[in-house]
């Protein structure tokens, strides 16, 4: 049995989206993020940067944090979602980086500065609605005559898809980006995907937010 903390968010999506492609048992507990109940000393000791999703693997013992270090976790743990060829590997590990560092963090950064941030300077917006184009241009090309980001479907994709998934959600459009559209329809269109951007729960509303965009 696996708990996980979570909210309904993209890093936690990934993880719920991992454990029904895995079939693993879990069940998901809400920390509500809103009410700040990541900073209870409960949640710290799980991590300590306070932050969702969490982990805890029961039959293991193991508590982790970081949602792509979970990825990779639960891959292993299964042999599932990817590839043991060490060529394709290595390009699975450093595109889990890639999605870390720059799509995630930088995702969030656009969607902080030009939906969110209840002032909204006009630099830091455009610096990043413009990095935000430039990553999904690298995302377009790194799926030319690609399904995946890999050989197959793996855990690469999903990282990849929870902030694609909440970003088209908040109204940043991929439309003029085809690679990109068919891989994120393909991935849409997967049963245990459909079932994981609802645990624990489903995005929130953000259409007031992009009203008053």
């Amino acid at each position: 049995m696996i708990t996980l903390y979570a909210h309904g968010s993209p890093n936690p999506h990934k993880i719920s989206i991992a454990l029904e492609e895995l079939g693993l048992l879990y069940e998901s507990k809400i920390i509500n993020i809103w009410e700040g109940e990541q900073f209870s000393p409960e949640f710290t000791t799980l991590n300590p940067n306070a932050k969702v999703p969490v982990i805890v693997d029961h039959e293991t013992g193991y508590t982790l944090y970081e949602s792509n270090a979970i990825l990779l976790y639960l891959a292993e743990k299964t042999g599932k979602l990817f590839p043991t060829d060490a060529q394709q590997r290595w390009k699975g590990v450093q595109l889990l980086f890639f999605q870390a560092a720059s799509i995630g963090a930088m995702f969030g950064q656009r969607a902080h500065f030009s939906l969110f941030a209840p002032e909204k300077p006009t630099y830091a917006v455009a610096r990043y609605l413009k990095e935000g184009d430039r990553l999904t241009t690298v995302l377009e090309t790194l799926l030319t005559e690609r399904e995946y980001f890999l050989d197959e479907y793996s855990i690469v994709d999903i990282a990849h898809f929870g902030w694609l998934w909440c970003s088209t959600h908040q109204g940043f459009a991929i439309d003029a980006y085809p690679n990109l559209k068919n891989w994120f329809d393909r991935i849409a269109a997967r049963p245990a995907v459909q079932k994981g951007v609802t645990v624990p729960l489903e995005l929130p509303d953000f259409t007031p937010f992009r009203n008053a965009a």
